[in-house]
């Protein structure tokens, strides 16, 4: 019976392997010839936000199947050698794209498919534009994940009318197979996971340095797009319309580019919108957090001690989430106000120094520099479980704990211990980088909120009447907020009551929306 019940999965495995071979009241709210691409100068904290901590270990994203084995696919190796040179073409002949592997795409596709179940706005914008294409006309160069969600994206805004060409903004999130299934069905994408930095910066040199394409519209996930294409190709900002940027990171990248004059374009600010902010942040985090330390550690949280830095929207969601598993939750904050919430919520406000030795996991949430440091580390208990929710791989030093008296020992996938010289061990995930997009799965319909938030900002960006929008950074208008929720909460079984006209005159607003004044708070 064993050797039956063996025989059946190994069929089941073989068989998997085969099939995978608005516009009023604006609110400022052939083979491809390897390119040597020369890595412009950049700022300190920018060049340590991407591989400053080497190439131990490679983040998997866990949206594969339970078939996919990654101690036995080549494709999940450490050791990603450059695909630069790799000679490939979709069934349509073309090859302008650069991937792992192109036989992946059936199961990429599969991948993509699932996701569009649960992305329903933007198969609403989709159907809405069978007849009117929004963005006939508008090239798009991508600096995005490379997941599943994002696949459901592109193609919409494919569907809209554009024209793309994309790259990864994290080397590790990358999901070869929907990478593939994108080159399969024409775009022009350049990534695969574990890329080197040099290769990062090559695949976005490719998207935009290209005879006969240019740019005139960006989606950036981080400003390593917009950036690049600022150091190395300034020229192509006269014709570019608008910058859809939504990240922290980002956002904060042009600010400093708005305060110094150099803005070469309008841009919208997604991070801050309303439903970026309630939904993305709070739910996405709040469900993931959990689903990245079982996968990674298997640990038990009721009764653990936890301290979470940074009381945010994804410090919220992380406290919530751990909380209702009867966790004893600490906080960290430098705003008075956030604290106040954390302190009203039922959580105890601390500095990180007066809890370090007694917490078992760390986790931090703020979206800075140098949180956890390495003696907050030298003094941490034996078995303390340190990471990062955050948007980069600033908040812990990592590096610190590159120094010949520790000793990094792989356990799984994600998960190093570090071993001090006394026998001490933390246990580190995904050395420092995101937990969530590394080590767990992320709940697809919550992105699909902010998904749609920026396919809706570069329709607004690329159809706006000249002279609308300055060098400047906006907000998104809360009409298209409130619109972006209203596509979401058809999906469920749902009703909004609607205003009468004495009602809506009462309280000064339009029976349509919006329906909070541009000043107020969620």
């Amino acid at each position: 019976m064993l050797e039956a019940a063996e025989a059946r999965r190994s069929a089941y495995l073989l068989s998997t392997e085969e099939a995978s071979s608005c516009s009023e009241g604006q609110v400022r709210e052939a083979p491809r010839t390897e390119r040597q691409t020369q890595v412009p100068q950049q700022p300190q904290d920018f060049n340590e936000r991407l591989t400053k901590t080497g190439r131990r270990s490679l983040s998997r994203s866990l949206s594969h199947s339970s078939a996919d084995n990654p101690s036995s696919d080549p494709e999940n190796s450490e050791d990603v050698p450059s695909l630069r040179n790799k000679e490939q073409w979709n069934s349509n002949g073309s090859n302008d794209f650069c991937i792992r592997n192109i036989h992946k795409a059936a199961f990429g596709r599969r991948e993509i498919e699932m996701a569009e179940q649960e992305m329903p706005a933007l198969m609403i914008l989709r159907k809405a534009a069978q007849g009117e294409k929004p963005l006939a006309g508008a090239r798009i160069v991508g600096c995005t994940h490379i997941t599943a969600h994002t696949a459901v994206l592109i193609e919409t805004l494919t569907v809209l009318g554009a024209q793309c060409r994309w790259a990864a903004c994290n080397i590790y999130s990358i999901q070869n197979e929907v990478a593939a299934a994108l080159a399969e069905g024409g775009l022009s994408v350049f990534a695969w996971k574990g890329e080197s930095e040099d290769d990062y910066f090559w695949c976005i040199d490719s998207c935009v340095n290209v005879e006969g394409w240019e740019p005139n519209m960006i989606l950036d996930d981080g400003g390593d797009m917009t950036h690049w294409i600022y150091k190395k190709y300034p020229q192509l900002f006269k014709n570019v319309r608008g910058i859809v940027e939504e990240s922290v990171t980002g956002v904060h990248r042009l600010y400093q580019l708005y305060k110094t004059g150099k803005l070469c374009g309008p841009a919208i600010n997604v991070n801050e919108s309303i439903v970026k902010q309630k939904f993305d942040n709070y739910y996405c985090c709040k469900e993931s957090i959990l689903d990245g330390l079982k996968r990674t550690t298997d640990v038990t949280l009721s009764g653990k001690r936890v301290v979470i830095c940074g009381y945010g929207e994804v410090g919220k969601g992380c406290c919530a989430a751990l909380k209702g598993l009867g966790a004893i939750v600490y906080v960290t904050e430098i705003d008075p106000i956030c604290a106040l919430q954390a302190c009203m919520d039922g959580f105890q406000l601390v500095r990180l120094n007066e809890v370090i030795k007694l917490v078992d996991i760390v986790i931090t949430c703020t979206g800075n520099k140098n949180v956890v440091m390495r003696e907050h580390m030298e003094r941490m208990k034996n078995g303390c479980i340190v990471c990062n929710m955050g948007h980069s791989n600033t908040e812990i030093d990592v590096a610190g704990l590159m120094t010949p008296d520790l000793t990094w020992r792989p356990v799984r996938k994600h998960v190093n211990h570090i071993l001090w010289p006394d026998g001490k061990i933390l246990i580190l995930l995904a050395e420092g980088r995101l937990l969530n997009l590394s080590c767990s799965t992320v709940p697809i319909y919550v992105l699909s909120i902010t998904a749609t938030t920026q396919a809706l900002a570069l329709i607004e960006l690329f159809n706006a009447p000249e002279g609308r929008y300055k060098q400047d950074i906006y907000m998104l208008p809360k009409k298209m907020d409130e619109y972006v929720a209203s596509l979401h909460i058809q999906s469920f079984d749902a009703h909004l009551t609607e205003l009468t006209d004495e009602q809506a005159k009462y309280i000064s607003v339009n029976k349509n929306g919006p329906f909070k004044p541009s000043y107020y708070r969620y």
